[in-house]
């Protein structure tokens, strides 16, 4: 049974991981023949396409932008072979207290950030599409912190970027009530994948039949992990469990419609979200060049009943 160790989207599980978890508890994985390992990315070592670009791992889950960076750039045979999320699912984020009410009133306020070229751009861009002057804009090197309402209602910042209204904004004790959260894809943002599921082309090439085996099972898994919340989020709780279980209950329940395109399929990857996303990712200085971008993504080994 080969080993296949599979690196995660963040620094840690989060409800966004559950398919791959249910797949193994279920013995999914065993079935297809595959002892998978889930592991999460040590910062100090590089990010999730690092791994994968090593060989250390032999898949990765991460966001689009960075697999099209790092081909654009340096050419490196990294390749989706699945999505995971239908939506992007960064927000922007304040409080009632700012007096901020759409994106033009962050003109002249103060927000916190990982001031990346892409993050910069998405910033100026959701402000320019409300009518507001991006150049006013004041940016706060957060890095790769996550500043909760909690922060912001003490004056660290007017408002932050990069938060996902799945997870992150949903922390933090300042009442519902007082909270501004805007999913980007609402509010001019281009449609995107938050996250892909991808491998190097090596073993794609080589061992197609694991990779399409694996698909199977991860497709299974999330279905599972979508329609028995209840299960997934027993099984949630013995892998994060240092966060309560209200917010792991929230997040799946808010995150899990995201599994799945208009269609109700699962890992189908969308030609007409990623193209018009590496243009603009192009445009806004993102991407060193936006040519082949449909060669960074497959869907041929995707199983029929991905939905």
């Amino acid at each position: 049974m080969p080993h296949i160790r599979v690196m995660l989207d963040y620094f840690h599980p989060w409800p966004n991981s559950a398919g791959f978890y249910v797949a193994r508890a279920r013995r999914w994985f065993a079935e297809a023949g595959l002892d998978v390992e889930l592991v999460v990315q040590d910062p100090g070592r590089g990010d999730t396409l690092e791994y994968v670009a090593r060989g250390e791992v032999d898949f990765g889950v991460f966001p689009p932008n960075r697999l099209l960076a790092r081909r654009a750039a340096h050419g490196q045979p990294l390749i989706a072979v699945a999505a995971v999320n239908h939506r992007g699912l960064e927000a922007i984020q304040t409080t009632a207290s700012t007096g901020i009410t759409r994106p033009r009133d962050l003109a002249g306020r103060r927000v916190a950030l990982n001031p990346t070229p892409r993050g910069l751009a998405m910033v100026r861009h959701l402000v320019a599409a409300d009518g507001g002057d991006p150049d006013a804009v004041v940016t706060i090197d957060a890095g790769s912190r996550e500043l909760t309402v909690d922060d912001i209602e003490a004056g660290e910042a007017d408002a932050t970027f990069g938060t996902y209204w799945s997870w992150d904004a949903l922390r933090g004790d300042l009442p519902e009530e007082r909270r501004v959260t805007w999913p980007v894809d609402e509010i001019g943002a281009p449609r995107y994948h938050s996250y892909l599921l991808g491998t190097n082309e090596r073993l794609l090439t080589e061992r197609p039949s694991l990779v399409r085996d694996f698909l199977a099972a991860t497709a299974r898994g999330y279905a599972a992990a979508a329609q028995d919340g209840e299960r997934t989020l027993q099984l949630l709780e013995r892998v994060i469990p240092y966060f309560p279980r209200p917010l792991i209950a929230r997040s799946l329940a808010l995150v899990a419609p995201t599994w799945t395109d208009s269609e109700g399929r699962w890992g189908v990857i969308d030609p007409a979200r990623t193209g018009p996303y590496a243009h603009w990712l192009a445009k806004h200085g993102a991407l060193a060049h936006d040519r082949d971008w449909d060669r960074s993504f497959t869907n041929a080994l995707l199983p029929a009943m991905a939905g």
